[in-house]
């Protein structure tokens, strides 16, 4: 196979290596990918259905939930079909699309997460200027360019990616196309370009992240000198299922990346791309729902009227 234009499919990993794996394996993912459909969609309808919650807050939850939905619909549904009809192939389109999406949903997603951070940094060490800062027009903007920003990113990884002359086989190393893994399937050389590409990014990345840290170190410095203890409690509370979905989004894609090759394996490399690529949209909504009293009337209302429904 000598260049990327005599290539028209990949092969993914197996998941399961065994027949008697692979029932396990789509029952797994069809949970999880339910579970994330089923929590995702009644944020979605409570946050665009209860008018308490148009807030800036809800509002960016929304479209936190939205791009969860796009994550997992990009790796798991396939995985799960390649497994129901025991295959491996992926066209090469279908390889370039999974990397665009996926890229597309998770770099959005992270710089939703960091304009979240910059909400809760507004509501409590400037709450006189919230409605200022924070009207919908600006909440509008900051999403836009969320979502702008992950688009352009996509476009870029995606299209250096896939030029790039590749002489490895076409056996993708993963469960999904990631762009590590078709890299390592390039020519000697060849990468240097995508590999600054990802530099960029990586700094990008830490510009972010210590913006996320910066404003939670200004917002609990803010909260510790709140006199009451309901007070503080009550802003606490606003922040830590932001505060847990970051330190999840980051923790888990960093350690999959970053990870040693020491413990690096076929099976734990399977174990880590699931943790951040598939839990953490199955989980966000459980994390902002527990502590949520708002978000759990809303559904709560949404509940009894879907059982008036069916009376």
């Amino acid at each position: 196979m000598s260049n990327s234009s005599s290539l028209n499919e990949f092969l993914l990993r197996a998941f399961a290596s065994t027949q008697e794996l692979r029932p396990l394996h789509f029952s797994l993912f069809l949970g999880i990918y339910l579970a994330a459909l089923l929590g995702n969609g009644l944020i979605i309808t409570a946050v665009a259905c209860d008018h308490r919650l148009h807030t800036p807050m809800y509002f960016f939850l929304l479209n936190l939930s939205l791009l969860d939905l796009g994550s997992i619909s990009t790796t798991v549904p396939n995985s799960m079909a390649n497994s129901l009809w025991d295959t491996r192939a992926i066209s090469y389109s279908g390889c370039a699309a999974q990397v665009f999406f996926l890229v597309f949903f998770m770099s959005a997603e992270y710089s939703l997460l960091t304009v979240m951070a910059y909400d809760r940094y507004v509501a409590i060490c400037r709450p006189l200027h919230y409605g200022t800062l924070m009207d919908s027009r600006a909440c509008v903007q900051m999403a836009a360019a969320a979502w702008a920003s992950g688009f352009l990113y996509a476009v870029l990884h995606t299209a250096n990616t896939f030029s790039i002359p590749l002489c490895q086989g076409n056996t993708v190393d993963q469960f999904f196309c990631e762009v590590p893994q078709i890299l390592k399937l390039s020519c000697s050389d060849s990468y240097l370009r995508e590999i600054r590409l990802l530099v960029v990014s990586a700094c990008l990345v830490f510009g972010c992240f210590i913006f996320i840290v910066v404003s939670y170190v200004q917002i609990f410095t803010a909260v510790l000198r709140i006199p009451s203890e309901q007070g503080r409690h009550k802003a606490f509370s606003m922040c830590l299922p932001h505060l847990t979905v970051v330190s999840l989004f980051l923790s888990t894609a960093l350690f999959a990346h970053l990870k040693p090759p020491s413990i690096s394996s076929p099976a734990v490399d399977l174990v880590v791309a699931v943790l951040y690529a598939v839990v953490p949209p199955a989980v966000n909504p459980l994390i902002y729902s527990m502590r949520n009293k708002e978000l759990k009337d809303a559904l709560r209302k949404i509940s009894q009227w879907v059982q008036c429904q069916h009376q």
